[in-house]
């Protein structure tokens, strides 16, 4: 994120005297420059000031240390007065990279440095040490402990150095969202300032336009040959070369400027490398320093060739891709041979400026924001260069900030301007014209804006505004409902406009977001969520209510999970629907089954220590149910027509609902009065059967001794009264919870709501009188043969019982020596209601006519 130093941001635009890091945060997001911090590390309190060495004395000590014992001279104000030392102060310092007539930085008693340290006279080897000569680390401007600080042109002793360092200084963080690259500069932040405050900006990139010298016929040859362009767009379209002569490379950078590349987050590191640094950070164009002498003409831009290396500054060797963009020169006379920079990221060594340089080749590009986001992401080279180019950098910028970086290596390194020798290889193109009606904010964002307030707003952007007559708006403007019309064009720093809608946020953003309402849209009229949206809510809340907890899971499995659940060769499920680009190779397939995934749930669950499970999910599943096709893939930018969309959602398989749960562990703890009990397989029928009577849809029960995953005989299959399945539930097979690693006797259901919603009415049941009367229980044993399915003789028995049964519920099931053999004891609790107080008389004919029910349909008998 950038730095915005305030000192700095005066060159650029006019920041009242006084202005905090704070308040400036404050002006800055008003225009959607939002604050990250404010950077504090770098202060300092109390005096700290230059001085200048007058003596050094060397002294061993007995632990081999040489330390120096220094008198300095730190202005009248703060020198001693009297004594040995008078008209200095006496300092003991271990380092030993300055000598006398040095300026350094002293801090003396009383300064407070980072890190809370205090500085006061104290006694050590042997003198009395009076202060403290700082380094970078103990200032908090670097990590560098190893040598004291040494002022070049440093002022007389005594200045005030915190100053001089910018240590009082507030430096502001802001986030730049990836459409806002201008503002990775000191020039862009200003403009936005001026938006926000009015505060008068003056573009410093205008005033040196004017002073770049035109192109020469002797420049530096350039040549862009790119046979690889990433989506039709050139990797490079814009190349200026500026040379600039006998620079002393060994020169100091001056105190202002690394003072502000510190500020800025940036270590200086030599005087041209921290000149294209400054201007980079000023203006926002990226900019490359070579050494002229190492350099072969001619320059050519090009991509990568299989096989390429090259080894960049940072002193790695890398291997190149073939979309990688390269600078390269041409030793020997062979053309683009020597790769010498990954354009836009970071040059490389062979051609770096070094102690002996004393003419520096200036580059400064245009590239493409796709080419370069491609290799600084392939080379993980996040460099400060790439994070500019990637989000768009003004093409008209590359000579101004050129002529800056020759304009300072003349003043600081004693260099001289060759301006016969100017290269600009210029295949730029100017913003397209964007046909605009000023009304259209107003109708997007619903404030009133004039069409005189929209122009005023895109011309102090710096767009160009061109008002069209009424006879050609109507062939020009976007939106036929207005006579107003403008053609605007964008200026070149603002490459993220593009359309209407870009020019709408601007006029949104730079008039005020405080301005639009904050107005919640009233709700239309109708029937609140549809029949199905309740019933499936209903389902849910039944299950939560319950104890259970929703998830979701990815719809995505392996290729094996069929054989983990032992699903047969002929099973349905079996036939998945492959993607083409998965999330995961190891798992390619859509699922067929919520229980696919949900096991994951439980199996992660369980492996983290939860022992009592009970987990549910409401979900899709894809079950094709014809021939396997790929969906017809239209191009991009390309309206598909109305066949086109047939195909696509022709070639979607069918995605019935369900709802799965699986229980594991144990449903009911311990407690006072109660008995820990684990989930069974009737809890899970049981679920089923609520969620039916939810609905109010009649199923049937059923015994199903060969669908996986469950086990065979305790696994219930459910179906409507026409027949079509409805789901299962039961116990899982012994096999498959060893094969996932889940605990014996793991339960689990799956139900496909889609034909359970079928099943209910389609109209909500009118609910008559409830009755005021009190109940009425019987309880009815049956011995029927034992290979009746118990769900079959309770629905004979709800069938006999008639009007009065209020509920139905079988309770237990015996089997015995005092049973005739084959046979097996079904236990009914019926309770009975009706519009009176029930007698025995009426009980018992409900008694006898479920026993004769049950004997006519099963040969039953009622158990003495």
């Amino acid at each position: 994120m950038p730095y915005v130093p305030i000192e700095w941001l005066r060159d650029h635009v006019d920041v009242p005297k006084g202005t905090t890091a704070a308040g400036l945060a404050s002006d800055l997001v008003r225009v959607g420059l939002e604050e990250e911090s404010i950077d504090r590390s770098a202060a300092v309190t109390g005096p700290l000031v230059v001085g200048r060495v007058l003596e050094q004395t060397p002294e061993e000590q007995k632990n081999g240390k040489t330390i120096n014992w220094c008198l300095l001279d730190v202005g009248p104000e703060h020198n001693e007065t009297e004594g040995d030392g008078a008209g200095s102060r006496g300092i003991v310092c271990g380092a030993h990279n300055f000598g006398v007539g040095d300026s350094v930085v002293v801090a003396l008693p009383g300064a407070v440095l980072p890190g809370d340290f205090a500085i006061a006279a104290r006694k050590t080897y042997g003198h009395v040490s009076d202060g403290m000569i700082c380094s970078q680390s103990e200032l908090g401007l670097g990590e560098d402990h190893s040598g004291i600080i040494v002022l070049d042109d440093a002022p007389s002793p005594g200045t005030d150095a915190i100053a001089l360092l910018g240590l009082g200084e507030e430096v502001l963080e802001i986030n730049v969202t990836p459409d806002r690259g201008y503002c990775f500069s000191m020039r862009g932040v200003a403009r936005e300032y001026s938006h926000s405050t009015g505060a008068a900006f003056t573009d410093r990139a205008l005033e040196l336009g004017a002073r770049v010298p035109a192109p020469t016929e002797s420049g530096f040859a350039v040549e862009i040959s790119d046979d690889a362009p990433i989506r039709g767009n050139a990797g490079a379209d814009r190349f200026v070369a500026r040379i600039v002569r006998g620079v002393d490379a060994t020169a100091a950078s001056p105190a202002w400027l690394s003072k502000r590349l510190r500020q800025a987050g940036m270590r200086p590191i030599s005087l041209a490398v921290d000149v294209t640094n400054y201007v980079m950070l000023d203006l926002g164009q990226p900019l490359h320093a070579y050494d002229l002498g190492t350099l072969h003409a001619p320059i050519v831009v090009r991509r990568a060739k299989p096989g390429e290396r090259m080894t960049t500054l940072d002193d790695v060797d890398r291997a190149l891709d073939v979309e990688d963009l390269l600078i390269t020169d041409s030793p020997e006379g062979n053309l683009g041979s020597r790769p010498i920079g990954i354009a836009g990221v970071m040059g490389g060594q062979d051609t770096e400026v070094g102690e002996r340089t004393t003419d520096i080749l200036i580059e400064a590009a245009h590239f493409d924001p796709i080419s370069i986001a491609r290799t600084a992401r392939r080379h993980k080279l996040p460099s400060e260069a790439s994070k500019r180019f990637e989000r768009g950098v003004d093409n008209r910028l590359q000579a101004v900030a050129a002529q800056r970086v020759v304009d300072l290596l003349v003043e600081l390194g004693g260099g001289t301007a060759d301006d016969t020798a100017v290269t600009d290889v210029d295949a730029t193109r100017a913003p397209s014209a964007i046909g605009f009606d000023p009304q259209h904010a107003s109708r997007l964002v619903g404030v009133r804006y004039s069409n005189e307030d929209v122009i005023e707003t895109l011309r102090s952007l710096g767009a160009t505004v061109e008002e069209l007559p009424d006879e050609s708006a109507e062939t020009t403007g976007r939106h036929a409902a207005s006579t107003a019309r403008v053609l605007v064009t964008p200026p070149s720093w603002r490459p993220d406009l593009t359309e209407p809608a870009d020019l709408v946020e601007e006029v949104v953003r730079l008039r005020g977001y405080d301005a639009v309402p904050s107005e919640l849209p009233s709700a239309p009229a109708g029937r609140g969520l549809t029949v199905k949206q309740q019933r499936r809510r209903r389902v849910a809340n039944l299950l939560a209510d319950s104890g259970l907890v929703q998830v979701l899971t990815y719809p995505f499995i392996s290729e094996n999970r069929h054989d983990q659940l032992g699903l047969g060769e002929d099973d349905p499920r079996r036939r998945a629907v492959r993607l083409q680009n998965p999330l995961a190779q190891d798992a390619p397939f859509m699922r067929t089954s919520l229980l696919h995934t949900l096991l994951d749930a439980a199996v992660r669950n369980v492996g983290r220590g939860i022992t009592d499970v009970g987990i549910y999910e409401i979900g899709s599943v894809t079950r094709p149910d014809g021939a396997l096709g790929s969906s017809p893939l239209p191009p991009p930018a390309v309206l598909p027509d109305g066949g086109t969309l047939d195909s696509i959602r022709a070639a979607v398989p069918a995605q019935p609902l369900r709802i799965a749960a699986v229980l594991v562990g144990l449903a009911q703890q311990a407690g006072p009065g109660a008995q820990a009990r684990a989930y069974e397989a009737a809890d899970a029928v049981a679920f089923v059967r609520e969620m039916a009577r939810a609905v109010g849809a009649d199923v049937h029960v059923a015994n199903d001794p060969g669908h996986a995953p469950w086990h065979p005989g305790r696994c219930a299959r459910f179906t409507t009264a026409d027949g079509a399945l409805v789901g299962h539930a039961g116990e899982l097979a012994p096999r498959v919870v060893s094969e996932l690693g889940l605990p014996a006797r793991t339960v689990a259901l799956e139900v496909d709501l889609d034909v359970l919603f079928v099943a209910a009415p389609a109209e909500p049941r009118q609910v008559g009188s409830l009755s005021t009367f009190p109940p009425a229980k019987e309880d009815i044993a049956l011995v029927v043969p034992a290979d009746v399915p118990a769900g079959d003789v309770l629905d004979v028995v709800t069938a006999a019982a008639g009007a009065l049964a209020e509920e139905v519920r079988l309770f237990d099931v015996y089997t015995g020596a005092n049973l005739p053999e084959g046979t097996r004891s079904l236990a009914f609790a019926l309770r009975l209601r009706g519009e009176r107080t029930l007698t025995g008389e009426d009980t018992a004919a409900v008694r006898d006519a479920v026993v004769a029910a049950a004997g006519e349909r099963f040969g039953a008998t009622l158990r003495a």
